[in-house]
């Protein structure tokens, strides 16, 4: 009955979802077609005869009406067929492929490193529960979590790139890339890859880390804790074996939600540090008014959001069956 009541509450999820992501990108749709000007443009000089004119309008389909071009989008949705790149001029789908993975690597190793940088300095402060240490490691959370993205990547590129020039300023491998050992390659990939990680960690390991803190302290006052400890349990044991599996719960949605974000691409991130990615993509298509382009990418990151809160709800649903219940509700 449980697993019945599970596979209800996960369909129903994925259905609604599905709606969102449907409207959301119908909606940039229209937005982009409406908009004034249109990507032909830097295709016609006023050399060009007005036949011609008229066919490389006709080339991008925008000579339709905008239900005409609506209703064709929706069809080429449900195949499959997003069209192909004004400005790539490659099938969409393949133009994502080429900026995905390192999106994908970028999230994952941020993503890594915010929960560790959570768990581990919890774990370092929990004895020291409303210390002196335990508030100023409070308020620089919420300090660190109030800064802009740009602002942060802006000022780290203005220390370490162009006041004391240790580490590069944006890009993914140095000029003589091709001429190091494997080594070298590692370590060139790992300076350039330094400057981003930290800008995009920063703010998500503060959430990470207050949400935790929050969740240990209210953990930490239970009645359970005080009869482990009169049992004989070390405070490490009750730490990691009692405390943290207990307080991690309510973290999970959030670590869904950050995930997904990630995933779905780093907006800022990536065109401050000229980083080859899904939210690069997503802004020069943007620009250059790649039609096809920008509804491509908004699928796939809305698909990849869905995707991350999706598997944060799987998890909690496994660790606590009483949830199946409520989202029922």
């Amino acid at each position: 009955m449980k697993e019945r009541s599970a596979g209800i509450v996960i369909t129903k999820r994925i259905v609604s979802s599905f709606i969102v992501l449907f409207l959301l990108v119908s909606f940039i749709f229209i937005l982009l077609r409406v908009s004034p000007g249109d990507p032909s443009q830097k295709f016609i000089s006023p050399e060009l005869s007005p036949e011609l004119i008229k066919k490389i309008s006709r080339s991008f389909n925008l000579d339709r009406p905008i239900i005409e071009q609506y209703i064709s989008f929706i069809g080429n949705i449900f195949t499959g067929d997003f069209g192909i790149s004004y400005n790539h001029r490659l099938p969409v789908l393949e133009v994502i492929i080429q900026y995905l993975p390192f999106t994908l690597l970028l999230a994952f190793l941020s993503f890594s490193l915010q929960l560790i940088f959570a768990i581990t300095l919890n774990a370092a402060i929990y004895k020291r529960m409303n210390s002196y240490y335990d508030k100023l490691l409070s308020k620089l959370s919420i300090t660190f979590f109030a800064v802009p993205t740009f602002v942060l990547g802006v000022l780290l590129i203005f220390l370490f790139s162009v006041q004391i020039d240790i580490f590069p300023s944006n890009g993914t491998r140095s000029i003589d890339f091709d001429s190091m050992n494997f080594v070298e390659k590692l370590w060139d990939y790992f300076i350039h890859l330094l400057l981003p990680l930290f800008t995009l960690s920063v703010g998500g390991a503060s959430v990470f880390y207050k949400y935790l803190r929050d969740n240990i302290d209210e953990v930490y006052q239970k009645l359970f804790v005080v009869k482990l400890r009169s049992d004989g349990f070390t405070e490490k044991q009750i730490f990691w074996k009692h405390i943290l599996p207990n307080s991690i719960m309510p973290l999970i949605s959030v670590a869904g939600i950050e995930l997904g974000f990630l995933l779905s691409g780093t907006l800022i991130t990536e065109v401050i540090f000229g980083l080859p990615g899904m939210g690069r993509l997503t802004i020069n298509s943007i620009f250059t008014r790649d039609y096809p382009l920008v509804v491509g990418c908004t699928f796939i990151s809305g698909m990849l959001m869905i995707f991350s809160t999706l598997i944060a709800d799987l998890i909690k649903i496994k660790i606590d069956k009483r949830l199946i219940k409520d989202l029922m509700n």
